[in-house]
């Protein structure tokens, strides 16, 4: 059985085709009707907007190396006595370039390297300030630092293994920090010298990580080897289109934390 229209309108005739595209205000005007409730659809009239930068990351290992390797040279004993302060002027500027790499690497969506880069800028400032000003029971309050860092560092190297050359950096930095405090609460020689040459270690990874990560940059292929792997592989050899996968969902973009 079959039925047809009679009236002369739009809707009697006997085609059928697509009708007009909803206007940009369609899905709000919908969701302002009475009785309705949702939020409309908000898909369409929104946009990201992505800002490219630089990549932080060869400053913050190369500050890395450079505290690492003053710090580690005074703990072996290799500075003349009393060199305690013009220490901690060295290593003050870390503080200030692992600060503004974490600040970068933040707006740059990679939390893991922010949140170490803003820990070890904390921790190079802390260590400045107590040799630099020796307060009492500094040793022994330097001592609990880096025993939460070394925790910190433990959990983050547990979480970056498909970042190669920022968990061998950790698998160092973890037993060189404990050494450290363990030093800082029974002030053995052996254990300074311990962390010293631990400190000497990281110096030299994290400025390899850093030479490697300047000539990926500068030739646009990764010369030496980094050991990426996972989606660290991917951010760097996958198209625009795996770049941009799940974006909305990334802090900032969706709507909590």
């Amino acid at each position: 059985m079959t039925t047809s229209g009679s009236g002369a309108g739009p809707e009697s005739s006997g085609t059928t085709g697509p009708g007009p595209a909803p206007g940009p205000d369609a899905d709000l005007q919908a969701a302002c009707r009475p009785g309705r409730y949702f939020e409309p659809d908000l898909r369409r009239m929104t946009r990201i907007n992505l800002r490219p930068i630089a990549s932080p990351m060869p400053l913050g290992f190369y500050a890395v190396a450079m505290a690492s390797a003053v710090v580690g040279c005074l703990q072996l004993g290799l500075f003349e006595a009393g060199a305690q302060r013009a220490v901690a002027l060295t290593v003050l500027p870390a503080f200030v370039l692992q600060l503004l790499v974490a600040v970068l690497a933040f707006g740059a969506g990679d939390v893991l390297a922010a949140s170490l880069m803003a820990c070890f800028s904390g921790m190079w400032l802390a260590n400045a300030l107590v040799l630099a000003l020796d307060p009492p029971g500094g040793t022994r309050v330097l001592g609990v630092l880096n025993v939460m860092f070394t925790v910190f560092a433990l959990m983050t190297a547990a979480v970056a293994a498909r970042k190669r050359a920022l968990w061998l950096v950790l698998c160092i930095a973890v037993p060189r920090f404990a050494v450290a405090a363990a030093h800082n609460f029974s002030g053995a020689p052996w254990l300074g010298r311990a962390s010293g040459a631990l400190g000497l270690l990281l110096a030299a990874m994290a400025m390899y990580t850093a030479f490697a990560l300047l000539l990926e940059d500068m030739r646009g292929e990764e010369v030496l080897p980094v050991g990426r792997s996972g989606h660290a592989h991917a951010a760097v050899q996958g198209d625009l289109r795996t770049q941009l996968r799940d974006l909305e969902r990334q802090a900032g973009v969706r709507r909590t934390l």
